[in-house]
């Protein structure tokens, strides 16, 4: 068996704004002024550290940054749900992703979940509301609500997966599909090869250079995926 990782913003959907959206609502809400540095845009970095440096970066006083933080990382899904209507409405499924996600799903020998910096009730809003989770067991991924270092999600994803399908899921038999130099990083490091998708800000120059062990332009060849699938296991 092989286990699929899929990365979520910019990879499978693109929500615009609205993350930002949150970030700068809950900001004025929990520091009681609004922010006049949001985090930077398809980075990949997990929620966590997104939020503590939001606030190091305007200035909060560094010793409420962390009790700051943890208030701000508690109510983001809630927050991120406010904006259901606008994610169905402005949000969008990135080219050829539900036809990649689909023909991932009915391969018997992969088992695809997720890896992802978003925290686990954002990335369940966000995918639900695009209509994509019925590809993915959610609850065997790794989310940023389990560790806000990237790179251990891995192990978390490959452990919950070995204990519902009764697999030893190692760097063998574990591929992470993403579009940043997070996603590369979170492979090499966690423990899973990478294939990587150019369709977010990082260049399929940068992505290769990180060292991703093949790069795309984007989803919408289903066969190629799956045979990349196969040959990195």
């Amino acid at each position: 068996m092989t286990l699929v990782l899929w990365d979520i913003d910019r990879t499978l959907l693109y929500t615009g704004d609205i993350d930002r959206q949150v970030y700068s609502e809950l900001f004025e809400e929990v520091v009681g002024r609004p922010a006049e540095h949001l985090p930077a845009r398809g980075t990949g970095v997990t929620m966590p550290l997104a939020v503590r440096e939001l606030l190091r970066v305007n200035t909060v006083e560094p010793s409420r940054i962390e009790e700051l933080a943890q208030e701000i990382v508690q109510r983001m899904p809630g927050q991120l749900g406010s904006h259901h209507d606008d994610i169905v409405r402005t949000g969008e499924v990135m080219p050829g992703a539900a036809a990649a996600l689909a023909a991932v799903h009915q391969r018997p020998d992969f088992l695809p979940t997720v890896v992802t910096g978003n925290l686990r009730g954002s990335a369940e809003i966000k995918l639900k509301a695009l209509g994509l989770d019925k590809y993915l067991d959610l609850a065997t991924g790794g989310y940023a609500s389990d560790n806000s270092h990237r790179p251990a999600l891995v192990r978390v994803a490959q452990q919950r997966s070995g204990v519902r399908y009764r697999c030893n899921f190692t760097r063998e038999t574990t591929v992470i599909i993403g579009d940043s130099l997070e996603d590369v990083r979170t492979g090499r490091e966690g423990g899973a090869s990478v294939i990587a998708v150019a369709s977010g800000t990082t260049s399929s120059y940068d992505l290769a250079a990180a060292g991703a062990h093949h790069v795309i332009p984007d989803l919408t060849d289903p066969q190629h995926l799956l045979e990349l699938i196969a040959q990195c296991v």
